[in-house]
């Protein structure tokens, strides 16, 4: 058994975790008294922090293996006595953990020119009194002790690399690992990825060319790469076991424009498939002229049932990052947050998930407050509409001050390292989730038909019905379940759904955040078509009330009879410009579609065809809806079995069973 075929034998059984272990208490005790020394300022402690963190890590090294770090440690004290922190948030919005999280950091530049220039300029700035000394001593110190801590690997390419920038492909994979591992060590989180074969391909193409690297050498190193990845992704969830933001975006454009497909693509492609772990998480970045075979390259991967790759079409998201003002070079550079929001890399300080409106809640209260008064569909819809800019109002309000952490190692590895990170940077947006698209568009659809056109509806009767959550009125639920229009299946439904994405554009353009950037709306749903469907009642498109909203940008979960082909010409929208926070249309596909290289160029043929419509973002799911039911009742005999969430992939068994009957539920589809 080769080395790599040892490693992921490794990690699949969950060896690793014996090495790690929990702080004795009396030595928690000590550390919990140094880092929150009250006299110490929070950047200041942060840098602390990482030191002892990093200080009290222990070094492992396997036979044979090319890539740092670790995770021995499975908590460490935080930066707060008991009850400070709520003292300091006291009166402000705080977003998560109010910790800096979803950041696509200056990857390029660090590998390049390693920490070194970055201390010096630091340094010269504190002697030059410019800035926040108190900044520039913190991120100083989080450098020296990242230094420290390559240094006890005693490797001397690891160390140069760390400090003078890398010189070789293996070194950039070591250096990147350092720093990466540090970021979570530095207790920031959703550390991504961001444009892996763009900025490590130079080092690549150097070693081809001089003859130090193989083509199968590299292919090693970068599966050993990402199996690192899978040492304590465990260590870093978010909602669930899984969400941990390890992202990665392979192809797109340069800054330029031109096409930056490259050798590393393939791989990286390759190496996702040979290890079949859930991180990092593969993007591609595609357009209408990317070739089937790359597509049909990634349905390979997609088979495997992992959920990715994750599909972003450039045609569609760098034009629109450009109308919200970002600089072209910058658009054309775009990565994706943890999930699926566009960020920049090393220039961005936006945060892609600050909040959500329920988009079928919005229009749920319009028809309560307002269908037994509106003389026609229009007027109702101006209500949705009014309801929308409600909604947007509240949550603008909701989200200010914000309060945020600092983050000094962070800031060290953005572009302008001159200053805090949380304090805010070139960019500084906020994305906004809006959930249940498909099930508001559904109501509308349903009350326009029988209400307005046909008038075989009256709007009491409705509105009752759904006061009793349809008891009493099955002869009505099966109508709007089962033969009322629904968006990925009847074409009736198409201008609604363009009218209501205008519309939750509209309730927020031209809106400023207290950091002088723009809220963009998004067609996402994070975990919020859970938490939305709770208190979210029956609705008129036959939803009961306790059932869950669709993911994304998705059919509703009512919709059992529709086609993949109607499902991506009705979701790729031409409004999709205006809501390019992100937010995929999510499809299932049964797992039998892959078993011959006829279905594999199929589903790669539907790919390309969403692309080439206009959709803005794709996730496709390989499953079996009899397997997952069988982990449901026998995790045991699951371990393995991946699937795509929301935004990210995880293992089933481990998922909350909220989540797990939620994609139960999930149409799959046949080709």
């Amino acid at each position: 058994m080769s080395n790599l075929d040892q490693e992921r034998s490794y990690l699949q059984s969950g060896a690793h975790r014996a090495r790690r272990r929990e702080l004795s208490p009396q030595r928690w005790q000590e550390l919990s008294a140094r880092i929150q020394t009250p006299s110490l300022t929070l950047p200041r402690r942060a840098a602390l922090r990482l030191r002892l963190f990093l200080e009290e890590e222990t070094i492992v090294r396997r036979p044979g293996e090319r890539i740092p770090c670790w995770r021995t440690l499975i908590s460490f004290p935080d930066l707060y006595a008991p009850g400070e922190k709520e003292g300091l948030q006291a009166g402000h919005y705080i977003h998560e953990q109010g910790r800096v999280c979803n950041i696509s950091s200056d990857w390029e530049g660090a590998l390049r020119d390693g920490l070194l220039p970055r201390r010096d300029r630091l340094c010269a700035l504190l002697a030059q009194k410019e800035g926040d000394a108190d900044y520039l001593t913190s991120a100083i110190a989080c450098i020296d002790a990242v230094l420290a801590y390559a240094d006890r690997y005693e490797w001397q390419g690891l160390s140069h690399a760390v400090r003078h920038g890398a010189r070789t492909y293996e070194e950039a994979l070591q250096a990147f690992r350092m720093l990466h591992f540090c970021l979570w060590a530095s207790n920031v989180y959703h550390n991504t990825v961001g444009r892996f074969d763009q900025f490590m391909f130079p080092y690549y193409q150097a070693d081809m060319e001089a003859g130090r690297l193989t083509p199968e050498d590299a292919q090693a190193l970068t599966e050993e790469f990402f199996l690192s990845f899978n040492r304590d992704s465990d260590l870093y969830s978010g909602m669930q076991q899984g969400d941990n933001g390890q992202s990665l975006m392979l192809g797109g454009c340069d800054a330029q424009g031109n096409c930056a497909v490259n050798a590393l693509t393939g791989i990286c492609l390759t190496a996702s498939l040979r290890n079949r772990c859930i991180d990092p998480k593969i993007n591609l970045r595609v357009t209408r002229d990317t070739p089937l075979e790359l597509f049909e390259r990634c349905t390979a991967l997609t088979r495997q049932g992992l959920g990715f790759p994750q599909y972003a079409n450039d045609d569609v998201v760098i034009p629109a990052l450009i109308r919200w003002g970002y600089a072209p070079e910058d658009a054309r550079n775009y990565t994706v947050a943890a999930c699926w929001e566009f960020i920049v890399p090393g220039t961005a300080m936006d945060i892609p998930n600050i909040g959500a409106v329920s988009l079928a809640k919005a229009v749920r209260d319009a028809i309560a407050a307002h269908l037994k008064d509106s003389p026609d569909y229009d007027t109702l819809f101006a209500r949705v509409k009014a309801e929308l800019t409600a909604r947007a109002d509240t949550l603008e309000a909701s989200v200010k001050p914000l309060w945020m952490e600092p983050a000094p190692y962070q800031s060290v590895l953005m572009c302008d390292y001159s200053h805090d990170i949380s304090q805010g940077a070139k960019y500084n947006n906020y994305g906004i989730h809006g959930t249940g698209f498909a099930d508001a568009v559904d109501q509308l659809c349903a009350v326009k038909k029988y209400v307005f056109e046909q008038k075989t509806l009256c709007p009491d009767a409705l509105l009752a019905a759904l006061a009793q959550n349809f008891e009493g009125a099955a002869p009505l639920l099966h109508l709007l379940r089962e033969d009322a229009p629904k968006l990925g299946r009847d074409t009736e439904c198409l201008p609604i759904a363009d009218a209501l994405l205008d519309a939750f554009a509209g309730s927020w353009e031209g809106r400023k955040n207290e950091r002088s950037g723009i809220f963009r709306p998004g067609t996402g749903s994070a975990m919020y078509y859970l938490w939305h469907a709770k208190d979210l009642g029956a609705l008129s498109d036959g939803h009961r009330a306790g059932e869950v909203l669709c993911a994304n940008l998705s059919p509703s979960l009512l919709v059992r009879d529709a086609g993949p082909l109607s499902v991506i010409q009705a979701m790729a929208r031409p409004g999709l410009p205006r809501v390019m926070n992100g937010g995929p249309l999510t499809l299932e596909l049964h797992d039998t579609v892959f078993q011959n290289q006829e279905g594999m160029t199929k589903v790669a043929q539907l790919v390309r065809s969403f692309i080439q419509l206009g959709g803005h973002q794709l996730q496709l799911n390989a499953v079996d809806r009899d397997t997952l039911l069988d982990a449901q009742a026998h995790p045991e005999a699951h371990r393995n079995l991946i699937v795509r969430v929301w935004g990210w992939s995880g293992h089933f068994v481990q998922l909350d069973k909220a989540y797990q009957d939620q994609i139960i539920a999930r149409t799959s589809y046949t080709i």
